[in-house]
């Protein structure tokens, strides 16, 4: 038993000293605080953050009207519009939970989730119009509810349901009273795997760890009060890695962008003078390359999150040449989004930029509000040396992980093994405690005994100046077992041979992680911007099996 000091008698939780923690308070506060800032940017359509609470507030009543409660699911199948900002807050004031669900998946997918999440209520635009009804054929038992959100930035496709938008939130209460979460350890959102190899996995968060992350952001980030913030990020990616609660806490400014296009982001960001966006590489890497005379006119600071996989080390230096400051963020859904930062150094600023680069480019340390991010072993948890050269696996452990997958309780059970959160991600351990991710386990190319990671291969592929993105995988081989395939994609206008790249590689690699074949053409990515590597390595298996 546990021996009481004089500072356990009497000195307990109550209502005046204890409240859950839940995002859903930093809107109320921002609305209260700022009424009349802007607080979303949608084409011509302008809501100041007042107007916004009251909008979240409609909704949950209108979704009250419908019976939803807690624990039920209220999906959305929206690009970056303001219903999907108000999905955010408004679901979870009736302690619903909300799924956002990857506007790009196939029918199959899509009608896995909302069964699997037995999803209520189905909020979708008519661009998904096609899918959508699709998939809700495919859905065996209940169908959701569905609400058509027609945008004035979309205004044509297909209506599904007998309810639009903005006719069903009308009919809410804007003074619905609603009530912070009775535990923090509740459910607020439901997020789907990307499912590679079969069904998706459900990742379950709760309001303690949105309300850490969110301010988490702001903190990490260093972001100033008021941001400009330009979505370039999907909403249904983590939730938007939680920027949608960020932006309340930060009374900033949210605008929205239905697609990533180089030249209307460009358009935004000079005439809103947006301040941060966040992006995967790949969108980072369509702007560096983009032409000069679409950044014309913008001479303001622009600061930018990347995540999503690894980034190149050209990239970073490509944005950084073009005056944008970018900040290397890592994590997974399992983790809210990002929930580690390569925090910068001051004497950063004084190496050359390739080095520069180099340092930027690690997924560094633990945000300020996440436990731990470790390499260690993992068959025994133990941390591998700070040497920059042992491989292990990387490792998270605090408030910005999961609750755990919905309905599967062995699949939370190992990825908890041992009390930390299993990345699947390989890493070394620098000497200054920056983590550095190596390659996912199952990227690593095994050739002839040797482990090559196809990411030091890609890195020295985003260096050749025609090459726009790479991705290496393994090919079969009869002698080595694998052997490393480069896929390429040229720039805009460039030109290269096979034959051109190889010679470039042998530059800066051992002969044995040389690319043994090398393939042009357009590589396939996710909504997010993540190359589907399985996809080209299942190419890779066919192209083998038929020689």
């Amino acid at each position: 038993m546990t021996p009481q000091t004089c500072y356990d008698m009497g000195l307990d939780k109550n209502s005046a000293n204890y409240v859950e923690l839940s995002p859903l308070s930093f809107l109320s506060r921002t609305a209260y605080v700022y009424p009349q800032r802007i607080s979303i940017i949608d084409g011509e359509t302008r809501y100041t953050w007042l107007q916004t609470y009251e909008r979240c507030r409609r909704l949950a009543s209108a979704l009250a009207g419908l019976g939803i409660k807690k624990g039920d699911t209220v999906a959305a199948i929206l690009p970056n519009v303001p219903a999907m900002y108000e999905a955010h807050f408004g679901v979870p004031m009736l302690g619903a939970v909300l799924n956002t669900i990857n506007t790009r998946l196939d029918a199959q997918s899509v009608a896995f989730i909302l069964q699997h999440g037995e999803a209520k209520v189905l909020l979708t635009d008519p661009e998904f119009s096609e899918v959508v009804t699709q998939a809700l054929a495919l859905v065996d038992g209940p169908k959701p509810l569905v609400i058509d959100v027609v945008d004035a930035t979309f205004p044509s496709g297909r209506l599904l349901g007998d309810t639009e938008y903005e006719a069903f939130i009308a009919k809410g209460n804007p003074a619905f009273e609603w009530h912070l979460p009775a535990s923090e350890w509740d459910a607020i959102a439901l997020n789907y795997t990307s499912g590679t190899t079969g069904n998706p996995k459900g990742v379950v968060y709760h309001h303690r760890g949105a309300y850490l992350n969110a301010a988490s952001n702001i903190v990490s980030w260093g972001m100033p009060p008021h941001a400009m913030y330009l979505w370039t990020l999907p909403m249904f990616h983590c939730n938007g890695w939680c920027f949608p609660w960020t932006m309340a806490a930060n009374a900033g400014t949210n605008v929205c962008l239905r697609k990533v296009d180089a030249k209307v982001i460009f358009d935004l960001i000079r005439k809103h003078k947006v301040s941060h966006f966040c992006g995967a590489p790949i969108v980072h890497s369509l702007l560096a390359n983009a032409p000069d005379s679409l950044r014309a006119g913008i001479d303001h600071e622009v600061k930018g999150l990347v995540a999503g996989a690894a980034p190149p080390a050209a990239m970073i230096e490509g944005m950084e040449r073009i005056g944008f400051d970018i900040t290397h963020v890592y994590g997974l859904t399992e983790t809210y989004g990002p929930a580690a930062v390569c925090a910068k150094h001051d004497a950063w600023a004084l190496l050359p930029i390739e080095e520069r680069a180099q340092r930027n480019g690690r997924q560094g340390v633990r945000y300020h509000m996440q436990e731990d991010v470790t390499v260690l072993n993992p068959d025994t948890l133990e941390p591998v040396p700070a040497d920059g050269e042992t491989i292990g696996e990387i490792m998270f452990r605090g408030n910005l992980v999961m609750k755990g997958y919905l309905k599967n309780p062995k699949a939370t059970a190992e990825s908890f093994a041992g009390g930390w959160f299993h990345t699947g991600d390989l890493a070394v351990l620098h000497p200054d405690g920056y983590v550095k991710i190596k390659d996912r386990s199952k990227d690593v190319i095994i050739s002839g005994g040797e482990n090559i990671s196809s990411l030091e291969v890609e890195e020295v592929l985003y260096r050749h100046p025609a090459v726009s993105l790479a991705a290496v995988v393994a090919k079969p081989d009869e002698k080595w077992g694998e052997v490393p395939c480069a896929f390429v994609e040229l720039k805009e206008g460039a030109n290269a041979t096979a034959q051109e790249i190889v010679e470039f590689c042998k530059q800066g690699l051992a002969k044995f992680k040389v690319p043994k074949q090398v393939v042009f053409g357009v590589i396939p990515k996710t909504s997010t911007g993540k190359v589907q590597k399985f996809l080209l390595r299942e190419r890779m298996k066919s192209a083998s099996a038929i020689e």
